[in-house]
């Protein structure tokens, strides 16, 4: 597989991972929105060939977005005609969270998940075969189900600082239309939960997303025994590659994922305008 046929790929496996909660499609460009609660769902993404000049396009995405009463956004890939991005720019976009693609070989000795001390199977199959809970070292428990739950989403708004009502009730929505195979983890302490993680698998790729740990929490290597949960369960199902986004200046994140193994494949920004 060539690189340029590899980010065709993981870009096509993102969108099945992070469903919109409205989505068109427009001449081969699909426009997304989600009351902003991500930049990815609520972006244009150029997915096929155009015959609509491009100028009218742009104008037409603007028009939608205006309805929507929020700012436009174009994400910007490196499979794109770079006067594209060009053009943007001279209609006074600016560009908006670079992130970078990391990719990891799971069956290569540079994959270094951190060690588990046990695992138990509570549900006998019920769980699709995952164990119940994995423990690592530091009293840390990683729990592990392979449905996404109200309860998991309800922990991860408290992680990640959902309040917007708007948002909360309709993000569910989106997490349970992922129409693939998932693992999701979580790290509960004292009754609440207080890391997250989730693994969504797609023809033998594992997508990374999800990754949260509290404040108060940080510095216990819970990121790092979610990670290592997903991933070595994901391998397990046969997965032989792993692919995350890492918002680019995210240095502790980015030193985390690389001392699993992770390596960097290619960069994606948006254009924003108000």
């Amino acid at each position: 597989m060539t690189r340029e046929q590899k980010i065709r790929l993981i870009e096509e496996l993102s969108l099945n991972a992070w469903p919109s909660h409205k989505i068109e499609y427009y001449d081969g460009w699909l426009i997304r929105f989600s009351h902003n609660y991500t930049y990815r769902t609520n972006s244009v993404e150029q997915v096929g060939t155009s015959s609509i000049p491009i100028d009218e396009k742009i104008e037409y995405c603007e028009s939608i977005y205006r309805n929507f009463r929020t700012p436009v956004s174009f994400k910007i890939n490196p499979l794109m005609d770079p006067t594209f991005d060009s053009l943007l720019a001279s209609r006074g976009y600016t560009v908006r969270h670079t992130t970078e693609v990391m990719m990891l070989q799971l069956d290569n000795v540079n994959f270094h998940p951190y060690p588990r001390i046990a695992e138990e199977y509570e549900f006998y199959g019920r769980n699709s075969g995952l164990p119940s809970w994995i423990d690592y070292p530091d009293d840390t428990t990683v729990s592990l189900r392979d449905t996404i739950t109200d309860e998991w989403i309800q922990g991860l708004f408290r992680l990640n600082g959902t309040v917007n009502p708007i948002l909360r009730r309709i993000v569910p929505s989106m997490y349970k239309a992922i129409p693939k195979e998932t693992i999701v983890a979580s790290i509960e302490q004292d009754g609440r939960m207080v890391a997250s993680g989730l693994g969504i698998l797609d023809r033998g790729y594992l997508g990374l997303y999800a990754i949260y740990v509290e404040p108060g929490c940080r510095r216990r290597r819970y990121a790092r025994s979610v990670c290592s949960a997903i991933l070595t369960e994901g391998r397990k199902r046969g997965c032989q590659q792993s692919y995350l986004q890492v918002v680019k200046g995210n240095a502790n994140a980015k030193a985390l994922y690389t001392s699993l193994g992770y390596e960097d494949f290619y960069t994606y920004w948006f254009r924003w305008k108000e």
